[in-house]
């Protein structure tokens, strides 16, 4: 039964969520204007997906400045983290000291130090690093169940002979293979243009997404333009050994367009998820690029991670008075299979951003339920350090 005596729909009445904290089983779905319904011990209420208010906390316990760099250097911000399928610790990169919006013009290019990183899951110690001499802006990252690492590299130096690839490294940090054309952005199938995030199935197949652009674009006529220019929001599949396979996807605001496919996971189903950011959604794909469904909640989401018992981990860091007003940045959780949330962790509270707060815009989830997460421009000052962990609590 709805606030008004109507009845729930059926995919309502059936979304009973498996995600159990102390006892308490949280039942909920989501009405046309964005409020995700729950029920608690039998009781009815209606938190907001916007705000998060009324939404549970499951990670309270909020670790700022984790993990360490080597003496020396300096914090700059990040936008990516994973876990090692391994061993259970966790991978990210800082950009070799860039730091937040507006600050001194460093990048990995200039900077020569390593940018890729192996932490601890526990104590945030440095296991390994690599990767010097190889990036301009590194920005997403994904481990294989190899432990492979792959990451993106979607900006270009001044040079034009480095940047718009995607590098894959052993664990020990040997460069195995790039796509794209260093230095050369392009929307062929031999170059990308600004690569966000990269990602491999279980066959071996990688998808890329590419294009980093389209966000800001708000009209038909400025999304016109750009896919004139040759700007580009698309999911680029390639063979395990590197060969281009297809792709689809251009910038855009229907169903197989995006404005910037900023971050990409699978679920258990082997269904490719993609954080279509500047649309305000996540839309879900078969691996040969056929839409399936959307989900709406999660806000204007930077980076998801879904568990192995298919639980959605969605960032929100870019949502502001002038884009995405009213919508609070943070991390909303919910299941897989229905477009309702359980869960809501806040955002740093930010002069910044009085009214949405800042967050980052990676994550990565561990084995025991904490959250990892790694801090963008717009986060890295008011959180001190590239990387922050919430442990695991009660609701």
């Amino acid at each position: 039964m709805d606030p008004q005596g109507g009845i729930m729909s059926s995919s309502c009445a059936s979304a009973i969520t498996l995600f159990t904290v102390t006892a308490v089983v949280f039942v909920g779905c989501a009405d046309s204007s964005g409020i995700a319904n729950m029920a608690v011990a039998g009781g009815n209420y209606y938190p907001n997906a916007i705000t998060g208010e009324g939404i549970p906390n499951p990670n309270p316990n909020r670790i700022g400045s984790w993990a360490s760099l080597p003496e020396g250097r300096e914090w700059g911000s990040t936008a990516g983290m994973d876990t090692d399928p391994t061993n259970g610790h966790v991978w990210g990169y800082e950009r070799c000291g860039a730091g937040s919006a507006g600050g001194p013009g460093v990048n990995c290019d200039n900077n020569p130090v390593d940018p890729i990183f192996k932490f601890d899951r526990n104590t945030g110690e440095v296991l390994a690093n690599f990767g010097v001499g190889v990036f301009v802006t590194p920005h997403g990252i994904y481990v294989d169940d190899d432990g492979t690492v792959w990451a993106t590299d979607f900006a270009g130096n001044a040079e034009g002979t480095k940047g718009h690839q995607v590098h894959k490294f052993s664990p020990d940090g040997e460069l195995l293979m790039s796509l794209g054309t260093a230095g050369q952005p392009g929307n062929d199938p031999a170059h990308l243009n600004q690569p966000n995030d990269v990602i491999v199935a279980p066959d071996g197949s990688i998808f890329v997404a590419d294009g980093h652009s389209g966000q800001n674009m708000t009209t038909a006529q400025q999304m016109a333009e750009g896919r004139a220019e040759g700007l580009t929001g698309r999911i680029v599949k390639y063979s395990v050994d590197g060969e281009y396979l297809m792709e689809w996807g251009e910038i855009g605001t229907e169903h197989g367009q995006f404005r910037t496919p900023h971050a990409l996971e699978f679920d258990s189903q082997g269904r490719l998820w993609v954080a279509d950011r500047g649309n305000h959604r996540i839309e879900i794909y078969d691996q040969q690029g056929n839409y399936l469904e959307s989900r709406y909640l999660y806000g204007r989401i930077s980076d998801i991670f879904i568990t192995d018992d298919d639980m959605v981990y969605a960032i929100d860091s870019e949502s502001s008075e002038a884009r995405h007003i009213n919508w609070r940045n943070g991390v909303r959780i919910g299941p897989v299979d229905q477009d309702w949330l359980v869960g809501f962790i806040p955002p740093w509270e930010s002069e910044s951003r009085p009214q949405n707060g800042v967050t980052g815009e990676g994550i990565a989830v561990d084995a025991d339920g904490n959250v990892y997460v790694a801090e963008g421009p717009a986060s890295l000052s008011d959180a001190g350090s590239a990387f922050t962990k919430y442990e695991i609590g009660g609701m």
